[in-house]
């Protein structure tokens, strides 16, 4: 990792912005965010350890014809029941942080962030003691359900559903030692990452 060794969770709601954000910090300093996203499709690439395990407890009808995990059976699998959830997160999620984490070692740049989009939902500080520094990007509820219905075309009711699924805003909020307010311009949300990059690069 860099030399100050910095690693940062961003985080943040859905519609809260949380992307616009990464790219910005990921312009500043090419190479310093590591996707959680990017990571769970990576550990489970055909010919992964993570994929034979999967396979090893779901059975071969998580596999596509192509060899790669047939994502929407596995949802299938997982989503009406708790058990089996929590039996391919504890498969996984160790896998995506030891995947994310040798990325950030690897990093050459003044600071690491880790874009965590469930790291409320996933333990917070308990999950990934390592974090120097947590960043919520946040706005009311009231804005990310406005801003879904507009993004994805859904009502309000499905877009209501999709907040509910994830941690609520108090629950990101009090994780935070930096808090994104993204209710103005993209220069706004630009000024308020250029903020955080200068602090973090005197630390």
């Amino acid at each position: 990792m860099a030399a100050a060794g910095t690693l940062i969770g961003l985080t943040g709601g859905v519609a809260s912005g949380k992307s616009s954000v990464a790219r910005a910090f990921e312009a500043r300093h090419p190479g310093c965010v590591v996707d959680a996203d990017l990571a769970a499709r990576a550990v489970v690439e055909p010919g992964t350890e993570g994929l034979a395990a999967v396979v090893a407890h779901f059975g071969p009808g998580v596999l596509g014809p192509d060899g790669r995990m047939d994502r929407a059976a596995l949802r299938a699998r997982v989503f009406a029941d708790a058990d089996q959830r929590k039996a391919l997160e504890a498969l996984l999620h160790p896998r995506i942080r030891a995947w994310m984490l040798a990325r950030a070692e690897a990093a050459s740049t003044p600071y690491v962030v880790l874009d965590i989009p469930l790291l409320a939902e996933g333990g917070g500080r308990a999950t990934w003691p390592m974090l120097d520094r947590i960043v919520v990007v946040d706005v009311p509820v009231a804005v990310q359900r406005a801003r879904l219905m507009a993004r994805d075309g859904v009502d309000a009711t499905l877009a209501e559903r999709m907040i509910a699924a994830q941690a609520t805003r108090a629950q990101r909020l009090a994780l935070a030692d930096d808090v994104i307010v993204n209710l103005g311009s993209l220069a706004d949300l630009d000024d308020a990452v250029d903020r955080l990059d200068s602090r973090w690069q005197r630390r």
